[in-house]
């Protein structure tokens, strides 16, 4: 195990090379800089926005007529090598921009007769080699043909030389370009992230490649079938380090050679002060025992002889895997022992599991093409919690899937305008639509399957077979379907193949309801929407059927799984209470007789122990959403919600809270919402004293890892709902910090619930309180709970303010842009404020944060989650029809489901509106 190390002036000037051995279409060059003292060399010339000497005319988009039209590249070439070398500037040139230059030079082999070459080139201006943007060399025996003509494609990111023979098949040649770029802070590609440190401005010049964005920091085959081997030379000044994949191979003028053992060297890189606070230590600490889970779980030894950590200021991801140099949010991988919470060390714990899984699963084995995203994100979203409860043993984490993934991906599954897991490659081109991909579906639903493929093949059985597939195909490309073949070769005893049970749910989109009437034993299941009005345009061969893995339990004894193959089938259940889907191992829905309903809510009302926490939590989610659907009645869902009274686990209140939180959306604006909060208040009373109880009047923190969660919780509804003495406890503890800033009274674990709810309960001199101490937090997740507290507050002017503010990257940076106004829109009194704000910035947000950004489609999500009425469905119907010419990039699937939900919430609203009111009035008294 190596040291921490921050980023210090301990290199000398000159070209550090970095040999790599990342067989990847992701480049991971992250380069850290402490000061920059180079000289400008000049700027770059104007971008090109049409072809230099395009030799016929455009097509359209949907007719694509030559090779350099389509967004694939041709099949003809194929990358060997690349030697690259980059030359950040991290000083402004005369016209205020930072730039970058470089040298490629890519060795590939002709694999079929052309007389083309087309290589990806976005925003780079290319050096003119005696009239072209790139110069070619043969190798060996290979004579290379002359070039007649290059030519830039902005629309599909190409350079292309037309040359004036055809390549040899079965020969090798080198392509060779120079260029220069913008070092932006745009978070795409190779671009600058800064932050002040003793008052001295530091600049990082760090990279981000997924999911196109290689292309942007040197001309590459940049699709993720294109790997190659990569030597990379960074030319960098005195006082500054470079990172990247592989360890260091060298460096010159002056000699300087680092020493290494030949153990794994595990290193965390931060800024300077976060490293000082040893806010790295827990990263370190958990690493190595990740990643040797994984090399146990694997079978397979890590494939590197490092593992560089690296926190950025500015950071548009959470984290990305790069082979060896992992780059994260400052969020995702630092954690002050004092000031951060029990939340912020799960999700580092998480995070470094997930992005660490993705070491073998991802980089070592790599997908073919984009439409089998979810395969790789899916997988580490799954293993990220045993990775995690291996190296936190204490903290049953492997529970919590089921509310991070599970019945989160369930809402949005159950739409008519989801889509499978895996899409035809056709259906993935644009880089827009890669980026759609990073989803809900490919991540969370993801991990649901392959969790429950899991569970039915038994874990052994699972990781043995994953060992095989990804010991065979090492270095290489797959697609999903060598993963099943190998599972089956491994032996299981299973009623149908894994390519036959798994392709129903990854070629489908959707999940079942599987409906059991213990008074006649029948069992059937149907495609379950959450609105059963709504038409499903999108055919599937399967007829929306899945083979149905089912396990169960009769009155408390666990029965034999049991396979649901058709629509029906008979099963004799007798007439004792029934649960099925235990620990919920599989993805589906259930829903019962109602004499069988009520023994279930009978047991919760008198003995809920009785069933696992999860199962607790499964019977509340399941009743809420099938009454959604209209499968079961309103009052029956809310019914299982009357014994949370005596609940005192986190799971099942969460999962409740989750469920009344849409309630709260629907009914906040009306009549309703009073009866609602009588009854919360009365829920959570109980909750409230428990934890005061057993945290000595909240002088104490609870032991439990999820317990210190749920207090959380006792504490936010509490307040929210007017439970006596917890507003006031909330203000005093905040006026406390307020009149002793360097002393904050309030415990890391409730920081987030005591900010927000006091800032909306007060004033502007709580809220310029709060900006005063974001400006000033060297804790980055002390500054994401001060970012989102500021969002609380009920003064209307201070949130359109805090709106103008997510446009000025010196008070908000462009990573936080989007999350923040997400936070405005989740205030009731801020939803119409930010509605208006997108609506009339969207050409301006769009460009600046929306292209190709993994979490864009969020923003629809947030602004639109209360939208019930017809004539916000109006809006949002004409919000789409007015920007079609603006575009809606990743976030376009997430505008067409908003206006779906929308629809779907009018109609609830209309039909339950009057059953809720009156249910909550009769149980609130």
């Amino acid at each position: 195990m190596g040291r921490v190390y921050y980023v210090s002036k301990n290199v000398g000037l000159g070209m550090l090379v970095l040999a790599t051995i990342a067989l990847a279409t992701i480049i991971a060059l992250s380069i850290a800089y402490d000061k920059e003292r180079a000289k400008n060399r000049g700027k770059p010339e104007n971008e090109a926005t049409d072809s230099t000497s395009m030799p016929t005319p455009l097509t359209t988009p949907s007719t694509p007529k030559e090779p350099w039209d389509h967004y694939r590249l041709p099949d003809s070439l194929v990358p060997v090598s690349y030697n690259v070398t980059l030359w950040p500037r991290l000083r402004p040139n005369a016209d205020g921009m930072y730039l970058f230059t470089g040298y490629s030079a890519v060795i590939f082999s002709c694999v079929k007769e052309t007389d083309l070459i087309i290589i990806h080139s976005n925003k780079l201006n290319l050096t003119n080699f005696y009239g072209h943007h790139a110069k070619l060399s043969g190798l060996g025996d290979a004579t290379a043909p002359t070039i007649q003509k290059t030519w830039l494609v902005v629309k599909t990111h190409y350079l292309v030389l037309q040359l004036r023979s055809a390549l040899a098949v079965g020969a090798s040649y080198v392509l060779h370009t120079e260029f220069q770029g913008e070092l932006a802070d745009d978070l795409e590609g190779f671009y600058r992230s800064e932050y002040t440190e003793d008052g001295v401005k530091k600049v990082v010049a760090t990279s981000q490649m997924q999911a196109t964005y290689a292309r942007k920091t040197f001309p590459c085959f940049d699709e993720p079938a294109m790997k190659a081997v990569f030597t990379v030379t960074i030319i960098h000044d005195q006082g500054t380090v470079a990172l990247s994949n592989g360890r260091e191979i060298g460096s010159f003028y002056p000699l300087l050679w680092t020493k290494l053992s030949h153990s794994l060297q595990i290193r965390i890189w931060a800024r300077r002060k976060a490293i000082e606070d040893r806010q790295g230590d827990y990263a370190l600490n958990v690493t190595g025992p990740i990643l040797q889970f994984y090399e146990h779980y694997y079978n397979a030894t890590y494939p590197l002889s490092k593992s560089d950590q690296i926190a950025l200021p500015d950071f548009n991801a959470g984290a990305m895997e790069n082979w060896g140099l992992v780059t994260y949010r400052e969020t995702a991988l630092l954690y002050d022992p004092i000031m951060s919470s029990t939340g912020n060390k799960e999700r580092i714990t998480t995070v470094i599991a997930h992005e660490l899984a993705h070491m073998w699963f991802g980089n070592l084995v790599t997908l073919q093409w984009w439409n089998d995203l979810w395969l790789n994100e899916g997988f580490a979203s799954y293993v990220e919690y045993l990775g995690a409860d291996y190296a936190e043993p204490t903290w049953n984490i492997k529970d919590q899937i089921i509310l991070y993934d599970v019945h989160k991906v369930f809402a949005v599954d159950a739409l008519a305008s989801s889509h499978p897991l895996s899409r035809r490659e056709e259906e993935v081109n644009t880089p827009a639509q890669i980026s759609e991909m990073f989803n809900t579906i490919s991540y969370s639903k993801g991990a649901a399957v392959l969790r429950m493929l899991s569970e039915f093949l038994t874990e052994p059985v699972f990781a043995k077979g994953l060992s095989s597939y990804l010991n065979t195909f090492a270095f290489g490309n797959t697609v999903y379907t060598d993963l099943w073949d190998h599972l089956q070769q491994v032996g299981m005893h299973i009623p149908h193949t894994v390519h036959n049970i798994m392709n129903r749910w990854t070629l489908q989109m959707g999940f079942p309801v599987v409906t059991i009437d213990t008074r006649t034993g029948s069992i059937t299941q149907k495609h379950f929407l959450l609105d059963p009005d709504s038409v499903v345009d999108r055919p599937s061969q399967f007829n929306y059927t899945w083979f149905v893995p089912i396990k169960w339990m009769k009155t408390g004894v666990e029965q034999q799984q049991h396979w649901l193959l058709q629509k029906t089938v008979n099963s004799t259940t007798g007439e004792d209470w029934v649960l099925a889907n235990t620990n919920v191992s599989g993805y589906f829905r259930v829903n019962y007789d109602l004499d069988n309903w009520d023994r279930l809510l009978s047991l919760l009302n008198t003995n809920h122990q009785a069933l696992s926490i999860i199962n607790r939590a499964q019977i509340i989610d399941d009743a809420f959403n099938l009454a959604r659907a209209k499968i079961i009645n309103t009052t029956l869902a809310l019914r299982t919600s009357k014994y949370l009274a005596k609940e005192r686990d986190y799971i099942p209140w969460e999962s409740a809270l989750r469920n009344l939180d849409y309630y709260i959306l629907m009914f906040d604006r009306t009549e309703v919402y009073g009866a609602l909060q009588l009854y919360l208040k009365k829920q959570i009373q109980p909750l409230f004293e428990y934890f005061k109880t057993i945290t000595a009047n909240w002088t104490k923190v609870p032991t439990g890892h999820t317990d210190r969660y749920n207090q959380i919780n006792a504490i936010g509804i509490a307040c929210s709902m007017g439970v006596d003495g917890c507003r006031e406890l909330i203000k005093s503890w905040y006026r406390q910090w307020m009149e002793s800033p360097h002393h904050n009274p309030i415990h890391p674990n409730l920081k987030t619930t005591v900010y927000c709810s006091a800032i909306a309960f007060g004033g502007v001199e709580e809220w310029d309180f709060a900006w005063r101490m974001f400006k000033n937090a060297t804790l980055a997740s002390e500054a994401v709970r001060l970012r989102s507290a500021m969002a609380c507050t009920k003064v209307p002017w201070l949130l359109n303010r805090y709106l103008e503010y997510t446009l000025d990257p010196t008070k908000i940076r462009k990573q936080d842009a989007t999350s923040t106004i997400q936070y405005i829109a989740r205030n009731v009194v801020g939803m119409p404020l930010a509605w208006n704000f997108v609506r009339a910035r969207w050409s301006y947000i769009f460009q600046h944060y929306g292209r190709g950004s993994f979490s864009f489609s969020n923003l629809v999500n947030g602004i639109t989650k209360r939208f019930s009425t017809d004539f916000e469905l109006q809006e949002l119907k004409k919000f789409k029809e007015d920007n079609l010419h603006v575009g809606f990039g990743s976030a376009t699937l997430a505008l067409e489901q908003a206006i779906e939900k929308t629809t779907a919430n009018i109609k609830w609203v209309t039909e339950n509106k009057a059953h809720v009111l009156k249910w909550f009035t009769e149980e609130s008294t």
